[in-house]
């Protein structure tokens, strides 16, 4: 018993997001879908001395060390 009531407040709830959006900071939005911050390039350059250019691509690396399951 109860599952009327908690379907009723989801319904309620939904119906209000529907038709009733809440005001949205479109100024703000732009901003963060903008990219106002560092570029792609710039943050592979801050962590450089820390990429191991030598160790990239080894078989070794994409196979798996369990052994495959039997039944």
């Amino acid at each position: 018993m109860g599952r009327g009531r908690a379907k009723a407040k989801q319904t309620k709830v939904a119906r209000e997001l529907k038709y009733h959006s809440p005001n949205t900071d479109l100024a703000a939005l732009q901003r963060e879908l903008g990219g106002g911050g560092k570029s792609d390039h710039d943050f592979d350059d801050d962590y450089k001395q820390y990429v191991d250019d030598e160790d990239e691509d080894h078989d070794a690396d994409d196979q798996d060390s369990w052994p495959p399951r039997t039944r």
